[in-house]
């Protein structure tokens, strides 16, 4: 794939139009706020509408060579064994453009005569490994639709950046709906992801997600959420607890989304799951997440996966997972709340959820 623009051209393209970047849907000049510590889970959207909820997503970065005997990148990279902090990590870049330094690919699957009702996109990583990358271009990446050329993509939000432990975490993001909406289902590219390669006990992690809600009038009448933030989970027993607001626990069938960082397959403590208001927590799981290993560097949904590439089982410390609701919940009335737990330190940043309305 050719992607031709170059950061260097990019970013300077950007500081002149930066008036036109609020028009194209892809951003403002600077993120409104700066960045913050920790980022309270909020609602960015919601709807009732026949449709639902998709999402791309991949890794930025990878194993490379082994700093212990025993560990293998091939192995680590199929799920087999393996974590970051075994590896000096290097970027993945799939693109042809020499001035991008990360890269990578996945695919929007769309219904057909589905309409884009919104498109979200989500970034992060962790900024100190081997290298300690500044924390000044982690409010910007560039993004490629199907068959198109990279455009850059500002944050429109405060950036949650928080530096504890030996890590340098953030996540930013930015609404790229009208992008979205005109380019439609395919392989979309985003490069420049803002994370840093190498080697720490911390271990080196990052990605991106793009979360699409779409309209489908062949589609069940669905209610649907998106809600994002930023905060550590498993550090001092914290966890995360996310009450989508209007959204009742279903009683037949819906998905629910996590996105979160630093969670390393094989070590085991982390939860996954949702309740009925105040019901108890029912644990989420599938063939790609056993219980007790939520949080285990995959990115998986219900059904045939999407293409992406690369297409590592294992992406050594990046989760985007979308989880089937069969409705066992909803034997309780309450709003549908999502809970994410771990027993090592990760990060949480994006919950969505599309369930079948009540009629």
């Amino acid at each position: 794939m050719r992607h031709s623009l170059g950061l260097r051209r990019v970013f300077v393209v950007s500081l002149a139009l930066a008036a036109c970047l609020a028009t194209t849907g892809t951003g403002s000049a600077a993120p409104p706020g700066g960045e913050r510590a920790r980022i309270d889970f909020a609602q960015r959207y919601r709807a009732l509408q026949h449709g639902g909820v998709v999402r791309a997503a991949n890794t930025s970065i990878t194993c490379g060579t082994p700093v212990t005997r025993e560990a293998s990148c091939d192995g680590a990279r199929a799920g087999v064994a393996g974590v970051n902090d075994d590896f000096e990590m290097a970027y993945v870049d799939v693109d042809d453009d020499p001035n991008t330094y990360n890269s990578s690919t996945a695919e929007v699957r769309l219904p057909p005569r589905s309409r884009v009702s919104y498109a979200r996109l989500y970034w992060g990583g962790n900024l100190r490994v081997g290298e300690q990358k500044p924390p000044k271009d982690n409010g910007r990446v560039l993004i490629a639709e199907p068959g198109g050329r990279y455009k850059p993509v500002v944050a429109d939000t405060p950036v949650g950046h928080r530096v504890t432990d030996g890590t340098d975490a953030f996540q930013a993001s930015a609404d790229v709906t009208r992008l979205v909406r005109s380019s439609g289902a395919g392989a979309y590219t985003v490069a420049q992801v803002n994370v840093a390669k190498g080697h720490s006990k911390a271990g080196a992690w990052g990605g991106w997600t793009l979360v699409v809600a779409y309209e489908n009038a062949a589609q069940p009448l669905r209610r649907i959420a998106l809600w994002d933030g930023f905060d550590a989970i498993g550090a001092g027993g914290h966890r995360q607890t996310v009450r989508l607001r209007g959204v009742p626990a279903p009683t037949t069938g819906g998905i629910v989304g996590v996105v979160a960082y630093d969670g390393d397959r094989g070590r085991l403590g982390d939860t996954v799951g949702v309740s009925a208001g105040r019901g108890p927590v029912v644990p989420l799981t599938d063939d790609a997440n056993p219980v007790g290993d939520a949080l285990n560097s995959t990115i998986s949904e219900p059904g045939r996966p999407i293409r992406r590439t690369p297409a590592h089982p294992s992406t050594l410390g990046y989760d985007s997972d979308v989880y089937p609701l069969t409705g066992g919940p909803g034997a309780r009335r309450g709003d549908l709340t999502v809970h994410l737990s771990s027993q090592d330190q990760a990060w949480a940043g994006v919950v969505f959820a599309a369930v079948d309305a009540r009629r």
